[in-house]
């Protein structure tokens, strides 16, 4: 479970960069809800590496949907 939280982490930000790609800001969409998943499992499997990095995705996915940079 711990390594499952590590590898979504790692997927979790690597969809965070995605989403500053100028069209492919949709994947931000996606992005969320599977970061928070993520975040879940981490702390199920007590995986603070992937918790970090799953946060740091629904964190930075939030701000950029509220800045207006969601879809493109």
């Amino acid at each position: 479970m711990k390594t499952l939280g590590l590898v979504l982490g790692v997927l979790a930000a690597l969809g965070m960069l995605l989403g500053f790609i100028p069209l492919l800001g949709w994947f931000n969409w996606l992005n969320i809800p599977f970061a928070i998943i993520g975040l879940i499992i981490s702390a199920i499997g007590k995986s603070n590496e992937g918790m970090v990095l799953c946060g740091m995705a629904v964190l930075v996915g939030l701000i950029r949907l509220v800045m207006g940079g969601g879809i493109l």
